[in-house]
């Protein structure tokens, strides 16, 4: 089957893109192929593979008509969509967090799901392999809510536990002590605020950066609190972490439990607490998969195999239908 398409001039010229780069992702993502000459595209392949490429494409025509640019990972964002019954404009166009050349704002619909739990719920976990966006559209969550006065301050945590080696006594005060684990909470901060303002912010505590152990004790109220790689928790440590919240705040976990660095022995947190609080109201689990990885595509790949490797080595691991569903 052959259907050509008569396009607008502004969605042939984002189609093209910087050396077809867009197109190239479709013809990938679809099964047909695709030619763009002028402002008419062709599509050629099986009936059902062309009509489900058309409807791409009037969807791509949608959001540039809308002002949406158009990259490779937008094709990819629009037929997962698609493929799940979803509108791609109400996951796209959800813009959580602006600054200045910075638009965050959903890829996947389980990035969709994930921002509107936080809307939602009090407490919400995203628990998901590297690359799912869990903490990068936290962080823009919390400094949208500080914007809006919804909170007076952000609170960062994050265990401090190294990855597999050892690093010593480290030099300096307390925060240099510190910052080497909590960098990557600091770097999503400084892609959300100017960095000025991000050090204005630590001086006044209006945003405070910590480790895990220093929330023993504290009720956080009127505050957006994220613990970050939260597989490194132990169960006693989630609980008191989760037991920190106090009045008009917000909780958001996130964490990988297939890259816990705990001793062998010692049991993730991240785990025992989705057995205890699965039920509880207030409280939403979003479980992302590969599919959500919106790093290089190199990366989806190498989460896909890893996944693989592990079905292969421990098929009892595979993940309950139940919990893909409640996902």
């Amino acid at each position: 089957m052959k259907r050509k398409l008569e396009l607008d001039n502004a969605v042939a010229a984002e189609l093209s893109g910087t050396q077809d780069e867009v197109l190239r992702t479709l013809e990938e993502n679809l099964d047909c192929s695709i030619y763009l000459r002028g402002n008419v595209l062709t599509l050629e392949g099986d009936d059902d593979a062309v009509d489900a490429a058309a409807q791409v494409v009037r969807e791509v025509s949608d959001l540039v008509a809308r002002g949406h640019e158009i990259a490779p990972g937008t094709i990819q964002a629009i037929q997962g969509a698609l493929q799940q019954h979803e509108s791609p404009s109400r996951v796209l166009e959800d813009v959580v967090w602006r600054h200045r050349s910075t638009k965050v704002a959903p890829k996947t619909v389980n990035q969709k799901r994930y921002v509107d739990s936080i809307r939602r719920n009090t407490i919400t976990f995203g628990v998901g392999p590297a690359g799912t966006g869990k903490t990068w559209l936290a962080v823009a969550m919390a400094a949208a809510a500080l914007s809006r006065r919804e909170v007076n301050r952000i609170i960062l945590t994050r265990p401090a536990v190294e990855a597999g080696e050892r690093l010593g006594f480290l030099p300096g005060d307390l925060m240099a002590k510190v910052d080497p684990y909590l960098r990557p909470l600091f770097d999503a901060l400084h892609d959300m605020i100017d960095p000025e303002r991000v050090s204005a912010h630590l001086e006044r505590g209006v945003i405070e950066v910590a480790p895990l152990a220093f929330m023993r004790g504290r009720t956080l109220n009127d505050s957006f609190i994220i613990l970050d790689e939260a597989q490194n928790t132990t169960p006693e440590q989630m609980k008191m972490f989760l037991t920190r919240l106090g009045f008009n705040s917000k909780m958001v976990v996130t964490g990988d439990v297939t890259q816990i660095d705990l001793p062998s022995d010692q049991r993730s947190g991240l785990i025992s607490v989705a057995e205890v609080l699965d039920a509880v109201d207030g409280i939403q689990f979003i479980r992302f998969g590969g599919e959500d990885v919106v790093r290089h595509k190199l990366v989806q790949r190498i989460v896909a195999a890893y996944a693989e490797h592990q079905q292969r080595l421990a098929p009892e691991l595979r993940p309950a239908a139940a919990d893909r569903k409640r996902a």
